[in-house]
């Protein structure tokens, strides 16, 4: 059997780590890493052949040479390597979980961290057992700190990836309604999001807290903590404000409270996000980003990957949102499309919330609600969406919805396209 720090010597001459042979990255490290359907390692000695240096298995009968490594168990292997690579670099981590905002606050963080020093995050959204170590082994002497994402769907998720992460910086963007189904009630989202704070507390760790969310305030209560948020005395002070602009435009003062404060407007949809833009800010004050390098980068963000984007079809305008959705996100993105000023009519295209266990009905029909008292036209997509509302608004999937439109295209309108991912409801946008 290969110990850690044997297989992390060999890790450092290799060009990377890689888990799938579709990937295969020459020079690199391959993992094989076993599923309930599959067994990885018997895809080792194709890495192998595709280029990879080596591969790490866990089947004594794989290892006919010394290009296999044998360790008892490949993902524990993984998560220990990343563990052991962490350890060579004593710079910044910080972790970033919540409910909803984290990908966004993820890459307004970085950009602002970017703008400014040599800065690792997570790409994507690799946030759970696999994506953080990878993330972790992605590390280059050249890096000044590093960011990582962490996702959560059980109780216990926080816990196990602030063991392999070992952050010394953490913030949690909010706390709501979402994966209820794992986590069994909004209780239990609080108790592993908040296992975030329990590290940084058994670890003399700092968080980065915004001081409007009465709940954050509490469970950080006894933290080293920096603020941000609208309310007087907070660390970081700022909010979004009015503005013709679908866009959100942002202030915030001034850092050293010399010049007032900097209005800047950004490319993310909905005033939602100033919270995900403040915590950006707050952190790069808190690591000594000048203030006019943090409003030039937030500035120029441009978002992707379906998330708070704007996109003109030459149709229609559209809000894509359609990477995630919960109760809480979906209530927001609709509140504040409701207000959005726009002289086009409004559609909102919306499909399922998935992962709410038992309460799952009851929170489709809130939403239908929502909209009607909103006085939105929709269109709602998903079988929980037809099991809760059921009326001439809803259509079984994102097939069915995009053959009703391409029947009877819209044009002229602004839309909100917001779902949770597995209802695929970006494979509509091509006709709208």
């Amino acid at each position: 059997m290969v110990s850690i720090g044997s297989l992390h010597a060999r890790f450092l001459d290799t060009a990377g780590v890689f888990t799938d042979t579709r990937k295969s990255l020459a020079g690199g490290m391959f993992f094989a890493l076993s599923g309930p359907h599959f067994n990885a390692n018997a895809f080792a000695a194709k890495a192998l052949e595709s280029g990879a240096a080596c591969a790490v298995v866990d089947d004594p009968a794989v290892a006919v040479d010394d290009r296999f490594l044998l360790v008892p168990d490949t993902l524990k292997a993984l998560q220990d390597l990343a563990r052991h690579h962490r350890r060579t670099f004593v710079i910044p981590f910080i972790a970033i979980t919540g409910t909803n905002g984290k990908t966004t606050t993820k890459e307004l963080t970085h950009a602002v961290l970017a703008a400014d020093r040599a800065t690792l995050a997570t790409e994507g959204n690799l946030n759970n057992h696999i994506g953080v170590p990878l993330t972790l082994l992605k590390l280059k002497p050249e890096h000044r700190i590093a960011i990582i994402e962490m996702g959560a769907s059980k109780p216990g998720d926080i816990a196990e990836l602030c063991a392999i992460a070992e952050p010394t910086h953490g913030l949690i963007t909010n706390i709501g309604k979402a994966h209820l189904e794992g986590f069994g009630s909004l209780e239990g989202v609080v108790r592993t999001k908040t296992e975030l704070y329990a590290w940084l507390r058994r670890h003399d760790g700092t968080a980065f807290v915004n001081g409007d969310d009465a709940l954050l305030m509490e469970k950080s209560e006894g933290l080293q903590r920096v603020t941000y948020g609208g309310a007087e005395g907070l660390g970081t002070r700022g909010n979004a404000v009015e503005s013709e602009d679908p866009c959100m435009e942002l202030v915030f003062d001034d850092h050293l409270r010399e010049h007032g404060h900097y209005h800047i407007g950004t490319h993310l949809i909905g005033n939602y996000n100033a919270p995900n833009a403040l915590a950006a800010v707050c952190i790069g004050h808190h690591f000594g980003v000048p203030d006019e390098v943090i409003a030039e980068a937030l500035s120029e963000y441009t978002p992707s990957n379906n998330r708070s984007q704007l996109k003109d079809t030459g149709r229609n305008q559209l809000i894509l949102d359609a990477y995630n959705a919960n109760p809480t996100s979906m209530a927001a993105a609709l509140t504040n499309f409701g207000q959005l000023p726009s002289d086009r009519p409004k559609l909102a295209i919306l499909g399922d919330m998935l992962e709410l266990g038992e309460v799952s009905r009851a929170e489709h029909a809130a939403i239908a609600a929502l909209v009607d008292r909103l006085g939105l036209q929709a269109l709602l997509v998903g079988k929980e969406f037809v099991q809760a509302v059921g009326d001439a608004r809803c259509h079984a999937d994102a097939d069915a919805l995009a053959a009703v439109l391409k029947a009877d295209p819209p044009t002229g309108k602004v839309i909100l396209v917001k779902g949770s991912r597995g209802i695929k409801l970006e494979t509509v946008v091509a006709v709208l």
